[in-house]
């Protein structure tokens, strides 16, 4: 687990190049771009890969060129359901995956994914909501199946590393998605309670883990934030009440804005 420098204001945080675009006006009241942040939540906790960064497709791709030379052809829809774990974790599920060298897999992967790293880019919608976040004086930190070795090289090309007080990574806990480690992890770097927390992540495995971890959960959709299941009615109608305000003002409702 990393402990960053304290989180600074928004000013300067993305590069130019990275900065998001404004999200597309839906209709859909369970889909808003500026969900509103329940009252007892006093910190956010984001996964990396798919929910901050779109990095799903190089990911892919990195593994399907790494396990080529040994003989297998990853299946997409496989690799689909399964995202969210770790590289580790991925290839101790594949079937047949423990006869594989693991070490020179992941050193192949890895290669060609820092190679590439400055291709990703970020998911407009969970960008903006950390920058509301952070404008309204929440601590942020990540909490990400990946390793720290490509956690922070796509922090840094994304810009948004200050943005963050603590960045957890696969290696820092014992058990990885779905296991609620990581989230519990992130909670107590910050030292807020976990059910003061608001979790967002694009997977199955992190959704789960998150609810392990008693947090409050929404999830990247299509490119929008979306309340999941569990608690859905409450989230949706947050989301649906504050769907036409703007950011700063929808979240300014539940919490004093930091000046």
């Amino acid at each position: 687990m990393h402990v960053l420098r304290p989180p600074r204001g928004i000013g300067g945080g993305m590069n130019e190049a990275c900065r998001p675009s404004t999200c597309p006006a839906t209709t859909s009241p369970s889909y808003c771009c500026a969900p509103a942040i329940p009252d007892d939540v006093d910190a956010l906790v984001f996964d990396f890969d798919g929910t901050l960064a779109n990095t799903t497709p190089v990911h892919e791709h990195a593994l399907r060129l790494a396990l080529r030379p040994h003989g297998v052809d990853l299946n997409h829809d496989w690799y689909v359901r399964h995202v969210g774990l770790s590289i580790h974790d991925l290839l101790a599920a594949l079937p047949g995956g423990r006869q594989l060298t693991h070490d020179e897999i992941i050193r192949h992967s890895r290669t060609h994914l820092l190679a590439t790293m400055h291709h990703i880019t970020p998911i407009s919608c969970v960008v903006s909501l950390l920058h509301a976040a952070r404008r309204a004086g929440l601590p942020c930190a990540v909490a990400s199946g990946a390793s720290q070795l490509l956690v922070h090289p796509g922090l840094d090309a994304l810009g948004l590393t200050d943005e963050f007080a603590a960045v957890v990574a696969r290696e820092d806990v014992t058990h990885g998605k779905p296991a609620p480690d990581l989230y519990l992890e992130a909670a107590r770097s910050l030292d807020i309670p976990p059910d003061h927390c608001l979790a967002i992540d694009d997977a199955p495995d992190g959704i789960t883990a998150a609810r392990a971890a008693d947090m409050h959960v929404i999830t990247v959709a299509d490119g929008h934030l979306t309340p999941t299941c569990k608690g859905a009615e409450r989230t949706a109608h947050l989301f649906a009440s504050e769907a036409a305000a703007p950011m700063p003002t929808t979240i300014s409702r539940f919490r004093r804005m930091t000046t």
